[in-house]
This record gives C-alpha cells, sequence and structure tokens, in this order.
C-alpha cells in the first residue's frame, strides 16, 4: 500500500478512511479468532497485537505455563505469517540463530561455501526465555532485530518482510538468568506483562483444553495485508493535543525535568525512542478500538507496557520497594490532573 496521495501531493483522506475502514474488519476478525484458543488475557492479546500491527517487536514477560508460547503460534497462524522457535539456553551460540557458512564438494573436486541460514529467518519469530542465553547471543538476535539483516562471513543477509520477534522472559529472580541490557531492551516496541488467568478465564481453559479436541485458529490475513495495516497506521492523523501528551509523558519520567517524584525515585528515564513508539502504538490502538484517529486515553493506556523497560528506579527508591510501575501509574495521574 503506497501513500495515499490525490495527483497535487496532498494526502487523500478518503483513501485513507477507506483503507481504515478494511483494516477495522480485519483487525475484529483476528480478535475474534485469537479469543477461540487463548482465553482471558485480553490485555495481553491487544498489547501483543498492537506490537506486530506497530511493525515492531514485544518483549512478553511472565511466569511459565501461561499460554505465551500458545498465544505466539496462534498469531503466526491468524496472521499468515511464517514462523519459527527458538528455546533460548545457556550453551546456544550466535550461529544457531543466525545460521553458518558450510563447505560444499562439487563432482570436479571444486570447494565453495554456502551460507545456511538459521531459523532467524522467518516473519515471526519466537525467542522463548530470551535471558537465559550468554550476552553474546542475546546481542546476535538483538542486533538483527535493530537491522533486519544477519551478517555472516562479511556477507549481507536481509531477514524475510515483515520481521517480529515476540521474546519471552521469566522473572529475573529465578536463577540461571542474564538480564538485558538497558540499551537492547530498548529495542522492544512494549514490555507486556503476563500475570494468571482471572477465575472464569482458567475455569474455561480447564474445560476447554482438556478433551479430545481442541479450537483451532484459522489464517484471517497475510503478511502483504499486514505490511498494509502497519503501513497505513504510520499514515493515521495525530493531532496536536495527543503529539504535546507524548512529549508531557514521556519528559515527566526523566530525571531533571522539573518532576519532583521522578528525580527522587528515577535513575535514568526513557529516550525519544519510547515517544516514537508512543506515537506508533496510539495510532495501533485507535484502530485496535474502531477509530480512526489515537486521543490521549490511549497514550495513557499505552504508558506502562511502552515505558517500563525503558527506565530504571534509584537504590534508595528500589530499597523502599517501589516499582516502576508505582512510578509510571503517578506520572500518569499527575497527566490526567
Amino acid at each position: 500500500m503506497g501513500v495515499m496521495k490525490t495527483t497535487d501531493g496532498a494526502v487523500d483522506e478518503r483513501a485513507i478512511i477507506a483503507a481504515a475502514e478494511k483494516a477495522l474488519g480485519e483487525i475484529a476478525l483476528i480478535r475474534k479468532e485469537v479469543g477461540k484458543v487463548i482465553f482471558g488475557q485480553e490485555t495481553v492479546v491487544e498489547q501483543t497485537l498492537l506490537a506486530v500491527l506497530s511493525g515492531g517487536h514485544t518483549l512478553l514477560v511472565g511466569v511459565p505455563g501461561l499460554a505465551k508460547t500458545k498465544l505466539v503460534s496462534t498469531l503466526g497462524t491468524v496472521l499468515g505469517l511464517n514462523s519459527s522457535r527458538i528455546q533460548f539456553t545457556p550453551d546456544l551460540m550466535p550461529s544457531d540463530i543466525l545460521g553458518s557458512e558450510v563447505m560444499d564438494q562439487d563432482e570436479n573436486g571444486r570447494r565453495s561455501f554456502r551460507f545456511v541460514p538459521g531459523p532467524i529467518f522467518t516473519q515471526l519469530l519466537m525467542a522463548d526465555e530470551i535471558n537465559r542465553a550468554s550476552p553474546r547471543t542475546q546481542s546476535a538476535l538483538l542486533q538483527a532485530m535493530q537491522e533486519y539483516h544477519v551478517t555472516v562471513a562479511g556477507r549481507r543477509n536481509d531477514l524475510p518482510q515483515p520481521f517480529h520477534v515476540l521474546a519471552t522472559q521469566n522473572p529475573l529472580e529465578q536463577e540461571g538468568t542474564y538480564p538485558l541490557p538497558e540499551a537492547q531492551l530498548d529495542r522492544f516496541l512494549m514490555q507486556v506483562d503476563v500475570g494468571y488467568p482471572e477465575l472464569a478465564a482458567e475455569r474455561q481453559i480447564l474445560l476447554e483444553t482438556t478433551g479430545v479436541y481442541e479450537n483451532e485458529a484459522r489464517g484471517v490475513i497475510d503478511a502483504a495485508q499486514l505490511q498494509g495495516i502497519q503501513h497505513l497506521i504510520r499514515q493515521m492523523p495525530v493531532s496536536e493535543k495527543v503529539v504535546d501528551a507524548i512529549l508531557a509523558l514521556v519528559r515527566s519520567a526523566r530525571p531533571g525535568n522539573g518532576n519532583a517524584a521522578t528525580d527522587k525515585n528515577v535513575a535514568w528515564g526513557p529516550g525519544p525512542r519510547a515517544g516514537q513508539s508512543l506515537m506508533l502504538c496510539a495510532r495501533a490502538r485507535a484502530l485496535y478500538d474502531g477509530r480512526l484517529a489515537p486521543s490521549i486515553d490511549d497514550i495513557m493506556a499505552l504508558a506502562e507496557p511502552v515505558l517500563q523497560h525503558r527506565m530504571a528506579l534509584t537504590f534508595a527508591a528500589r530499597a523502599e520497594g517501589m516499582s516502576v510501575r508505582d512510578v509510571i501509574t503517578g506520572l500518569v495521574k499527575q497527566a490526567r490532573g
């Protein structure tokens, strides 16, 4: 889908509205299909889908057994993307992810190198328990997420389009984990916290998943349609008021910007990428909700998943038992006035 412009170069609003209405229908179908397989967890499903619709990567944080893997495979099916999964372990090497050069010999005895692509060459990659791998292996994946290509033996190999990583991470208190460095966490558009299901959802899980037959999701769109929606989201208008709200919120989360609570509790705050992420995800949330323009409510609803992995508390705040989420909740309350 190209930029929708009229002959005089102005953005064609009618074309955008027509494309948005088509996208609204597709998103409603996507939500319905995912809901057949993933019970409850509406916020988790919404935030993960918003990240993919915005063209970004997601970090899913939660204890094992909360259907994170099932969510990723379901999204692959519903969005028509080919997908693969890597289980991260301490002995995993970068070449196990990226691929490697192997030597071939033809019938004349001539030898040549051939690149064998690794599991990263897919459209939807599940990186399971990313914090179990060594920093060297983590950075190989995170670099590819940023650059959308892999360099092996000096040769560049482009990744498929679209390319999304949905990484899962166990809470860091568990032993044998390597926390992701701050700069690498910033590569994730959102951090989605996966909690335990509500009682009604857990009852449904028990009843629906322990019989002979389980519901299966079906494909709703394909990769080209997904890229069309991603392109549309970047064209959606954002009012001056919403832009100001994004800037005010992100800047209030940085020490030294006149916010007394932040100065006291925050060691370092979110960079400009946080604002870019809020801008994209707010447009996606509007579309997900059936609207054609984002509101300040979208910004406030997305503050936690977009900001929480991009800031850190001071030692004193941590000692008092505060969490980053507490700080963000306070900033959202102030912003709402």
